[in-house]
């Protein structure tokens, strides 16, 4: 009896892939518990992805349009008129809200990398087409810098489930964006002259 085409099933696996991590992360990923999940043959899962280095793979360049999408719905990134700090910190603040295991999950992925080379590659993608979007408000070397910083703030916010303050992501972005003609930097934060020593209860006046 001839095998039924199932032009989808490659997308199922990848799907059901996703499921797995975020059910039990990547220690519980493996083509046996993808196929259970996906309610297809073990084979399936092997045929389409014969590694679980590609099967990752897969999974995390789907992750990563997860981000692509958050920046495509928030649309001002376009518009080189904006208040950038303040569209990038909203950007964020998009992603982070609400229920963050899909957040999660791509960074599980993303920072499975650091085990398996052969994820580097994709891992670096989304670093760099923000990059490139960012490059037509700023400089290049600005914007690797920009892209640092949010990935930065996401980590910080999601290791430590603490709740994301837009308005420290902005000030920190501000201050990565170079002053415009007539715009000051911001200042910096006042530091004691070198080998003083801030007198006790000075800094509570």
């Amino acid at each position: 009896m001839p095998r039924r085409h199932d032009p989808e099933r490659r997308q199922r696996i990848i799907d059901a892939a996703i499921r797995v991590v975020g059910d039990k992360g990547l220690a519980g990923l493996s083509h046996r518990s993808v196929a259970a999940e996906a309610d297809v043959p073990l084979g399936s899962t092997t045929y389409h992805f014969a590694t679980l280095d590609e099967l990752m793979t897969a999974a995390l360049r789907q992750a990563n349009e997860g981000f692509a999408k958050a920046i495509a719905a928030h649309g001002g990134l376009t518009d080189t008129r904006i208040d950038l700090p303040a569209e990038l910190a909203g950007l964020l603040g998009d992603w982070l809200a609400g229920e963050r295991t899909g957040v999660e999950l791509e960074y599980e992925l993303y920072l499975a990398a650091l085990r398996r080379p052969a994820l580097r590659p994709v891992a670096a993608e989304w670093a760099e087409d923000l990059a490139t979007l960012l490059a037509g408000h700023v400089d290049p070397l600005t914007a690797r810098a920009l892209v640092a910083l949010m990935d930065g703030i996401c980590l910080q916010v999601l290791l430590t489930d603490a709740p994301y303050d837009e308005e420290y992501a902005r000030e920190a972005l501000t201050r990565l964006i170079p002053a415009a003609p007539g715009r000051p930097l911001p200042a910096a934060p006042r530091a004691a002259a070198p080998g003083r020593r801030p007198r006790p209860g000075a800094a509570r006046r």
